[in-house]
């Protein structure tokens, strides 16, 4: 038996695999007795086998550059053609050149060797787009630029191996000025960051991921650290409510209410939606009635300025703080915000709280002594980490470990990062999503599940993808008082679910 240090990490099937570990995997694989010349044999067979699933024979052109990926294409012309379907290959470079698996395979290809050049596009009504794989570092160029452009400008469909030509497997960018843009992408044994990341995410179209027969266990050694979000990453962190439970076991959320009532009052609906036991909104008497309105089920606290707020802090129950959502931008607020963070409880910045770091983030990540949890946008996210570039995922990561606290960067392709370097991509956001209020109400989720004692990382993690199925349980016509029911209820399927897995 595997000693446990074999075993694959938590939530293996979500795991996203860097274009570095990728190759890790396959020499891992090939390490363990699989012979590479066999990985690639399923590999052609899996892409032939999902285009089968999809079209029905038609003349297909299939373009094969000159490493793996094009020995994946010369696989998948052998297939098709075994299977009756008019195929014309194409490769760039000199067949003579080809060497190891790809030699192998294109020795089995009976049919013509075409040279690459647009002119073979006309007549295809289906192309094949094997000329490189994600480990493409440089712009397209020469022949494969003209061939990939004049395949963008045309109506036939395209299917991507691995990920189209041009396109960056881990931060889903385009190498240069031109990328393919797939109908189907089928990679292997794992998913990439690039096949989730926009603009990446649109341009694979349709993804299938194909087992070719890599072991699982290839991943142990591989330790990777993204993941996509999934209930894979989180199911064993799920809140669970005992038989012999009641309210004060399921924490108490203390939203800060500011005077933009709306966007506090969402959220304090959804922490009670997430499942927190109590939640209480600390609100200036002027606000009181309104936010009493939202729901019978919130405490109203009468809470002035910020000596009032840390008043309420004495209370040890209140052990989840939310601040931000029309909260304001005064110093009093700025003084909540350090307090809350001073006091070692679960805290939840968003919005208003955030921007009141632009200009001393240091002391904003200085004042931190518990589980902190940051929700930016892209324009707050730039107000606290205006140096830092580069893809969603580098940029959310690097913002985690610089802060010493769990980044959700929202958008959608939202982007949850840890200190420790975890981090995954959410891929359920539905574009009903965009309207005014959904963060306030994503901000909810998190502090509701805080609450009842979620790590950090989990429970924004978690609350980004009920969010998300939140938003596709609503339906057209979405609003953002439509999220925290249907949050519920996304929760209770899962809840549902995981009790038989």
């Amino acid at each position: 038996m595997a000693e446990a240090r074999d075993a694959p990490p938590v939530g293996s099937e979500a795991l996203l695999l860097t274009v570095e570990e990728m190759g890790r995997a396959d020499r891992a694989a090939v390490a363990a007795g699989v012979a590479g010349e066999a990985l690639m044999a399923e590999a052609g067979r899996a892409i032939a086998q999902a285009i089968r699933v999809r079209w029905s024979p038609r003349p297909t052109l299939v373009l094969c550059g000159p490493g793996n990926n094009g020995g994946d294409g010369f696989v998948v012309a052998r297939r098709l053609r075994e299977a009756g379907w008019p195929v014309r290959l194409a490769l760039l470079g000199d067949r003579t050149r080809l060497s190891g698996d790809a030699a192998a395979h294109a020795a089995l290809w009976e049919g013509p060797v075409e040279a690459l050049e647009p002119a073979l596009l006309e007549g295809a009504e289906l192309v094949v787009d094997a000329l490189f794989g994600a480990g493409l570092s440089r712009p397209l160029e020469g022949a494969a630029a003209a061939v990939v452009e004049a395949a963008n400008a045309g109506s036939a469909p395209l299917v991507a191996v691995d990920v189209p030509s041009g396109l960056s497997g881990d931060s889903g960018a385009p190498l240069g000025a031109l990328a393919a843009r797939a109908a189907l992408t089928v990679t292997f044994f794992r998913k990439k960051p690039g096949h989730l990341l926009f603009p990446g995410r649109a341009l694979c179209g349709d993804l299938v991921v194909a087992d070719i027969g890599i072991p699982e266990a290839v991943l142990a050694g591989v330790a990777p650290r993204s993941w996509e979000n999934a209930p894979a990453l989180w199911r064993g962190q799920l809140p669970r409510r005992r038989h012999d439970s009641h309210k004060y076991d399921y924490g108490h959320v203390l939203v800060a209410g500011g005077p933009m009532t709306g966007a506090g009052r969402l959220a304090a609906v959804a922490a009670l939606r997430a499942g927190a036991g109590l939640v209480s909104v600390a609100a200036a008497v002027a606000d009181r009635l309104v936010y009493a309105l939202a729901s019978p089920s919130l405490i109203v606290r009468d809470c002035e300025d910020a000596a009032g707020w840390q008043a309420l802090l004495e209370d040890g129950r209140l052990n989840a703080l939310l601040l931000g959502p029309g909260l304001g931008r005064s110093e009093d607020s700025w003084q909540r915000v350090l307090a809350s963070l001073g006091s070692g409880r679960a805290t939840l910045l968003d919005a208003d709280a955030i921007t009141l770091g632009e200009g001393r983030a240091h002391r904003l990540f200085g004042a931190v002594r518990g589980p902190t949890v940051l929700t930016p946008h892209d324009g707050e996210f730039r107000r606290l980490f205006p140096d830092l570039e580069g893809d969603r995922l580098t940029r959310a990561r690097q913002a985690a470990g610089r802060s010493g606290c769990v980044v959700l960067l929202k958008g959608s392709d939202s982007v949850v990062a840890a200190p420790d370097g975890r981090a995954a991509i959410t891929a359920n956001a539905p574009p009903s999503l965009a309207t005014a209020g959904s963060g306030d109400v994503l901000s909810g989720l998190v502090a509701g599940l805080l609450a009842q004692g979620l790590p950090a990382f989990e429970a924004a993690a978690l609350a980004a993808w009920l969010h998300g199925e939140a938003a596709t349980l609503a339906g057209p016509g979405l609003i953002s008082e439509d999220l925290p029911a249907a949050a519920a209820r996304a929760l209770g399927q899962v809840l549902s679910t995981a009790r038989f897995s």
